[in-house]
C-alpha cells in the first residue's frame, strides 16, 4: 500500500497542485471539519465504488481522522482496480500536528 506522511501531504496542499482527495469519515465528521475532496464513508465505499468519479489510474489520497479507516479504504480501492490509492499516514490528526509545528 502506498502512503504519504503529513509533511509531504501538507507541502502538496500548499503548492496548489490539484489533488484527488477521498475523505472516508462519516458525514458528521466531514461537515464539522474537512479539507475538501469527496466524502464517502468507508462502510459505504464498496457499494459506491462505481460512483467515485476518479479514474482508476489517478492518484487518490485517502484520508480519515487517524489513518485507520483510510488504510482500510485503500485496500477496498486496490481490490477494485484502483492503482494509485494513497493513505494519509496518521490522518487529519497528523496533518493538524504538522500545520501547528
Amino acid at each position: 500500500m502506498f502512503q504519504i506522511d503529513a509533511k509531504q501531504f501538507n507541502e502538496r496542499l500548499q503548492s496548489g497542485t490539484p489533488i484527488n482527495i477521498l475523505d472516508v469519515r462519516e458525514p458528521i465528521e466531514y461537515h464539522s471539519f474537512n479539507i475538501g475532496g469527496q466524502n464517502i464513508p468507508v462502510n459505504k465505499l464498496k457499494d459506491s465504488i462505481d460512483n467515485i468519479g476518479y479514474n482508476k489510474t489517478n492518484e487518490i489520497i485517502v484520508i480519515c481522522s487517524a489513518g485507520i479507516r483510510s488504510e482500510a479504504a485503500c485496500e477496498i480501492l486496490d481490490a477494485n482496480g484502483f492503482k494509485n490509492a494513497v493513505n494519509l499516514k496518521g490522518g487529519l490528526i497528523a496533518l493538524q500536528r504538522e500545520k501547528n509545528q
